[in-house]
């Protein structure tokens, strides 16, 4: 049975909101190290924003690639150590 890609944008969206509340920058603040985090955050927020944009629009597939690529920076930001996560659970690959 295919996916539903209603449900499936649903959930990647809320995975994504909840894996940005959840990180917490965990580099000395005013290092190069910071600077990307800040980064990697910049743009994970900024592809759920895009995400919303999209579904607003009915566009589901490209709101469902723009959570996905924002969960991405925040997924690479925590295997890099910018930023602090919760060791178990759903929301990293950590």
């Amino acid at each position: 049975m295919p996916a539903d890609l209603e449900e499936k944008t649903d959930r990647y969206e809320g995975l994504l909101a909840e894996a940005l509340a959840e990180a917490e920058i965990a580099v000395p603040a005013d290092t190069p190290l910071a600077d990307a985090a800040d980064e990697y955050q910049e743009m994970a927020a900024s592809y759920l924003e895009d995400g919303r944009h999209f579904r607003d629009e009915d566009d589901l597939v490209n709101a469902l690639a723009s959570f996905s690529y924002g969960h991405a920076w925040l997924d690479a930001g925590a295997r890099l150590g910018l930023f602090d996560v919760p060791a178990e659970g759903h929301l990293f690959t950590v």
